[in-house]
């Protein structure tokens, strides 16, 4: 019962994360996660 359980979380959390992208870049995002991501050209200089 417990794999059941980790394995619908971790299919939850993935599903979550991939819906996050997709929306980024369809609203026009280029550097996910990045500060200005709608304003970068997608080399994106903010790496650390």
């Amino acid at each position: 019962m417990e794999n059941v359980i980790i394995v619908l979380l971790l299919a939850v959390l993935l599903v979550g994360a991939g819906r996050y992208i997709y929306r980024s870049k369809k609203a026009g995002g280029k550097c996910i996660g990045c500060p200005c991501a709608k304003s970068c050209r997608g080399g994106c200089g903010n790496k650390k």
